[in-house]
């Protein structure tokens, strides 16, 4: 239960660092896009330095909540960072949210409560990996970020081109927090032998690259096209990939047979709430004001 909760608070951490982010990348120009240039500018916004500082709380708050349950347990909980983050927003852009909103996060809600029933993921083997699983995972992991970095870069960055370089970055954030949720679950075994261990790890400095990595690449995906193109790709894919890492890595367990069904009907519906949230008017305000 202790998981649950610290899973929906670093999801409230992430929601808050999303409007922050948004709003530090105001009149940043779109050609620094995958450039450290645009970092370098956002270092003079106040407002990006307060977003950092939620999402490094959302990052404490996630580890701790990987410490006490499971990767396929706690990022889904995630998701529900989406609906908060339309909350934030409708504050602090000044609109109201509307039914559409309001039912879109209601069918999320069910969606992923059912979803989290029908896998009941159960523990693993404690955090460890062999290393062998750890460099194969990696290695594919990284793989597939470059490949949709690698696709994002091609075409221009303006109207439409622009948002499909936006999605596939959104996708490829995503996909990096997805592995960075990983090396954090495998960083709180080590976390319990003392800090000597912790500190001497490869885990934690891992992490720390592949969350550096992540931050930047959804930078970048807001500054190619928006949040309606982004948010979709970056909800949904850092789940997939940490459940992924949580089911053939750490060997968590998860029901099959004819729950395979009514699993991925959950799964479409949150998908689904997913998509519709993401084209909420809140967020093309939000795109607009940023």
């Amino acid at each position: 239960m202790l998981s649950y909760l610290l899973a929906v608070l670093a999801a409230c951490a992430n929601a808050a660092s999303s409007v922050l982010q948004r709003k530090a990348n105001k009149d940043v120009s779109s050609e620094q896009n995958l450039s450290w240039r645009l970092i370098w500018s956002l270092f003079h916004r106040p407002v990006w330095f307060a977003g950092i500082a939620a999402i490094c709380l959302g990052f404490l708050l996630q580890a701790t909540a990987l410490g006490f349950g499971e990767l396929a347990t706690v990022e889904p909980i995630l998701i529900i960072e989406l609906p908060l983050t339309l909350i934030v927003a409708s504050r602090v852009f000044g609109n109201g949210m509307r039914s559409r909103e309001w039912l879109s996060a209601a069918a999320m809600t069910i969606g992923l409560g059912g979803l989290l029933f029908l896998l009941s993921p159960t523990a693993g083997r404690n955090g460890h990996v062999h290393w062998y699983g750890w460099v194969f995972g990696i290695v594919l992991n990284l793989v597939l970020v470059g490949l949709l970095v690698l696709l994002g870069r091609r075409g221009s960055v303006r109207g439409s081109a622009g948002a499909y370089r936006a999605a596939l970055l959104g996708v490829a954030g995503g996909s990096a927090f997805g592995l960075t949720a990983a090396l954090m679950k495998g960083m709180t075994r080590t976390f319990s032998h003392g800090l000597v261990d912790l500190f001497t790890s490869w885990e934690i400095y891992g992490m720390i690259a592949a969350g550096l990595l992540g931050v930047f690449l959804v930078q970048s995906a807001l500054n190619a096209g928006g949040l309606i193109a982004a948010q979709p790709g970056l909800t949904l894919s850092d789940p997939v990939i940490s459940v992924l890492w949580g089911v053939f890595a750490f060997h968590e367990e998860v029901r099959g047979g004819w729950y395979i069904l009514p699993e991925v009907a959950a799964a479409a519906i949150v998908g689904g709430a997913v998509i519709a949230l993401a084209r909420s008017p809140l967020l093309a305000g939000a795109a607009e004001e940023t």
